[in-house]
Protein backbone atom coordinates (compact mmCIF):
# COMPACT_ATOMS: atom_id res chain seq x y z
CA UNK A 1 0.00 0.00 0.00
CA UNK A 2 1.29 3.48 -0.95
CA UNK A 3 -0.38 6.84 1.53
CA UNK A 4 -1.05 9.29 -1.34
CA UNK A 5 -0.27 12.15 -0.02
CA UNK A 6 2.25 15.32 -1.14
CA UNK A 7 1.90 16.94 2.51
CA UNK A 8 5.87 16.88 4.08
CA UNK A 9 4.58 18.23 7.52
CA UNK A 10 2.08 16.02 9.92
CA UNK A 11 0.86 14.01 6.83
CA UNK A 12 -1.72 12.51 8.58
CA UNK A 13 -3.01 15.26 10.83
CA UNK A 14 -1.73 14.38 13.99
CA UNK A 15 -3.77 16.20 16.91
CA UNK A 16 -2.44 15.73 20.08
CA UNK A 17 -3.81 16.84 23.73
CA UNK A 18 -1.55 19.73 23.72
CA UNK A 19 -0.84 23.18 22.30
CA UNK A 20 2.79 23.13 21.40
CA UNK A 21 3.87 20.26 19.39
CA UNK A 22 6.01 18.82 16.60
CA UNK A 23 5.09 16.38 14.08
CA UNK A 24 6.44 14.05 11.62
CA UNK A 25 7.94 15.14 9.10
CA UNK A 26 8.64 13.97 5.54
CA UNK A 27 7.79 11.36 3.22
CA UNK A 28 5.08 9.82 3.84
CA UNK A 29 5.91 6.77 1.85
CA UNK A 30 9.39 6.63 3.49
CA UNK A 31 12.23 3.79 3.99
CA UNK A 32 14.08 4.71 6.74
CA UNK A 33 12.35 6.60 9.85
CA UNK A 34 14.13 8.82 12.36
CA UNK A 35 12.56 8.09 15.37
CA UNK A 36 13.90 11.05 18.63
CA UNK A 37 12.89 11.53 22.16
CA UNK A 38 10.74 14.43 22.23
CA UNK A 39 11.33 19.02 21.20
CA UNK A 40 12.82 19.53 24.19
CA UNK A 41 16.18 17.17 23.45
CA UNK A 42 16.44 17.03 19.67
CA UNK A 43 14.27 20.71 18.54
CA UNK A 44 12.08 21.72 16.26
CA UNK A 45 9.79 23.79 18.47
CA UNK A 46 10.82 27.37 16.36
CA UNK A 47 10.48 25.70 13.14
CA UNK A 48 8.27 22.89 13.07
CA UNK A 49 10.31 20.48 12.08
CA UNK A 50 12.38 17.33 14.41
CA UNK A 51 16.14 17.68 14.51
CA UNK A 52 16.79 21.30 13.88
CA UNK A 53 18.31 22.17 16.78
CA UNK A 54 22.44 22.19 17.34
CA UNK A 55 22.82 18.52 18.20
CA UNK A 56 19.79 17.76 15.40
CA UNK A 57 21.89 19.38 12.67
CA UNK A 58 25.07 17.29 13.55
CA UNK A 59 22.88 14.24 12.47
CA UNK A 60 21.44 16.05 9.72
CA UNK A 61 24.98 16.53 8.49
CA UNK A 62 25.86 12.43 8.78
CA UNK A 63 21.98 11.79 7.27
CA UNK A 64 23.00 13.92 4.15
CA UNK A 65 26.39 12.63 3.57
CA UNK A 66 24.93 9.03 3.87
CA UNK A 67 22.29 10.02 1.03
CA UNK A 68 18.54 9.83 3.24
CA UNK A 69 18.85 14.01 2.86
CA UNK A 70 19.56 16.21 -0.34
CA UNK A 71 19.64 19.24 1.54
CA UNK A 72 19.85 19.77 5.03
CA UNK A 73 18.24 22.98 7.39
CA UNK A 74 15.36 24.10 9.05
CA UNK A 75 13.18 22.36 6.06
CA UNK A 76 15.60 19.55 5.30
CA UNK A 77 14.75 18.18 2.04
CA UNK A 78 14.65 14.12 2.72
CA UNK A 79 14.78 11.17 0.77
CA UNK A 80 12.63 8.19 1.29
CA UNK A 81 13.16 9.38 4.91
CA UNK A 82 10.81 10.38 7.75
CA UNK A 83 11.48 11.88 11.35
CA UNK A 84 9.52 11.91 14.22
CA UNK A 85 9.40 12.09 17.78
CA UNK A 86 8.22 9.47 20.67
CA UNK A 87 6.60 12.59 23.13
CA UNK A 88 5.72 15.03 19.79
CA UNK A 89 4.00 17.54 22.50
CA UNK A 90 6.64 20.17 24.67
CA UNK A 91 7.63 19.27 27.69
CA UNK A 92 5.67 21.53 30.49
CA UNK A 93 8.81 20.28 32.40
CA UNK A 94 12.68 19.45 31.40
CA UNK A 95 11.81 15.89 31.14
CA UNK A 96 8.10 14.42 30.15
CA UNK A 97 6.32 12.07 32.77
CA UNK A 98 5.99 8.37 31.77
CA UNK A 99 1.99 9.14 31.77
CA UNK A 100 3.33 11.64 28.96
CA UNK A 101 4.75 9.35 26.82
CA UNK A 102 2.35 6.90 27.54
CA UNK A 103 -0.39 9.34 26.35
CA UNK A 104 1.48 10.27 23.11
CA UNK A 105 2.32 6.61 22.20
CA UNK A 106 -0.33 6.13 20.61
CA UNK A 107 0.10 9.05 17.99
CA UNK A 108 3.67 7.80 17.61
CA UNK A 109 2.52 4.36 16.75
CA UNK A 110 -0.37 5.46 14.83
CA UNK A 111 2.04 7.52 12.19
CA UNK A 112 4.49 4.53 12.73
CA UNK A 113 2.45 1.98 11.46
CA UNK A 114 1.50 4.41 8.47
CA UNK A 115 4.63 4.87 7.50
CA UNK A 116 5.09 1.40 7.08
CA UNK A 117 9.53 2.41 6.59
CA UNK A 118 11.33 -0.80 6.21
CA UNK A 119 14.59 0.65 8.62
CA UNK A 120 13.84 2.96 11.82
CA UNK A 121 16.69 4.33 13.23
CA UNK A 122 16.27 5.49 17.04
CA UNK A 123 18.12 8.60 18.01
CA UNK A 124 19.04 8.11 21.97
CA UNK A 125 18.60 5.80 24.86
CA UNK A 126 14.89 6.02 25.23
CA UNK A 127 14.30 5.61 21.52
CA UNK A 128 16.22 2.66 20.86
CA UNK A 129 14.45 0.99 24.32
CA UNK A 130 10.91 1.84 23.17
CA UNK A 131 11.56 0.68 19.71
CA UNK A 132 13.70 -2.66 20.52
CA UNK A 133 10.92 -3.67 22.96
CA UNK A 134 7.81 -2.60 21.05
CA UNK A 135 8.89 -3.53 17.20
CA UNK A 136 10.94 -6.08 17.76
CA UNK A 137 11.88 -9.25 19.39
CA UNK A 138 15.05 -8.41 21.04
CA UNK A 139 14.26 -5.95 23.86
CA UNK A 140 15.22 -9.28 26.15
CA UNK A 141 18.58 -9.76 25.19
CA UNK A 142 20.01 -6.71 23.76
CA UNK A 143 21.26 -4.26 26.61
CA UNK A 144 20.63 -0.77 25.40
CA UNK A 145 24.65 0.65 25.31
CA UNK A 146 24.49 3.19 22.95
CA UNK A 147 27.86 3.14 22.31
CA UNK A 148 27.66 -0.48 21.18
CA UNK A 149 24.89 -0.65 18.86
CA UNK A 150 25.19 2.80 17.23
CA UNK A 151 24.84 2.43 13.95
CA UNK A 152 24.52 -1.39 14.08
CA UNK A 153 21.93 -3.15 12.51
CA UNK A 154 19.31 -5.33 14.67
CA UNK A 155 17.22 -7.15 12.88
CA UNK A 156 14.08 -8.26 14.03
CA UNK A 157 10.35 -9.10 13.40
CA UNK A 158 9.01 -7.16 10.53
CA UNK A 159 11.62 -4.09 10.99
CA UNK A 160 15.11 -3.71 10.60
CA UNK A 161 16.42 -1.37 13.38
CA UNK A 162 19.75 1.06 13.19
CA UNK A 163 20.39 2.84 16.96
CA UNK A 164 22.17 5.81 16.84
CA UNK A 165 24.30 7.66 19.26
CA UNK A 166 22.34 10.84 20.43
CA UNK A 167 24.52 13.29 18.33
CA UNK A 168 24.39 15.28 21.53
CA UNK A 169 27.93 13.30 22.23
CA UNK A 170 28.93 12.15 19.38
CA UNK A 171 32.60 12.87 18.06
CA UNK A 172 34.05 12.57 14.74
CA UNK A 173 33.65 8.26 15.26
CA UNK A 174 30.13 8.53 15.90
CA UNK A 175 29.39 10.54 12.39
CA UNK A 176 31.92 8.46 10.46
CA UNK A 177 30.03 5.11 11.46
CA UNK A 178 26.58 6.08 11.31
CA UNK A 179 27.90 7.29 7.48
CA UNK A 180 29.20 4.07 6.54
CA UNK A 181 26.58 1.90 8.08
CA UNK A 182 24.02 3.68 6.25
CA UNK A 183 25.66 3.39 3.06
CA UNK A 184 26.34 -0.46 3.49
CA UNK A 185 23.08 -0.67 4.29
CA UNK A 186 21.60 1.15 1.78
CA UNK A 187 23.71 -1.20 -0.89
CA UNK A 188 22.01 -4.20 0.29
CA UNK A 189 18.48 -4.95 -0.29
CA UNK A 190 17.19 -3.60 2.83
CA UNK A 191 13.12 -4.29 2.16
CA UNK A 192 11.41 -5.91 4.90
CA UNK A 193 8.64 -7.17 2.33
CA UNK A 194 7.07 -10.23 1.75
CA UNK A 195 6.21 -11.88 -2.02
CA UNK A 196 2.34 -12.77 -1.51
CA UNK A 197 2.48 -13.34 -5.60
CA UNK A 198 3.28 -16.92 -5.12
CA UNK A 199 -0.25 -17.43 -3.91
CA UNK A 200 -1.87 -16.10 -7.05
CA UNK A 201 -2.07 -17.47 -10.13
CA UNK A 202 1.15 -16.04 -12.68
CA UNK A 203 4.19 -14.98 -12.31
CA UNK A 204 3.81 -11.45 -11.12
CA UNK A 205 5.50 -10.57 -7.58
CA UNK A 206 2.40 -9.06 -5.20
CA UNK A 207 4.88 -7.49 -1.95
CA UNK A 208 3.62 -6.48 0.74
CA UNK A 209 5.26 -4.94 4.37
Amino acid sequence: MENVTDRIRNPFDMRPPCDRFVPGYGDANADFHVIGDHPGVHGGLDTGVPFTNESGRRLQAALQEAGLLREAGDQPDLVRTFFSYLHMCAPDVEEPTQSSYDDLERFFDAELRAIAAHVLLPVGARATAHVLETYTAQAWKTEVDMERLHATEIRGSGFLVVPIADPAWWDDTHHEGLVEGIETLRSTDYRREADLGRFSPGDDPYLVR
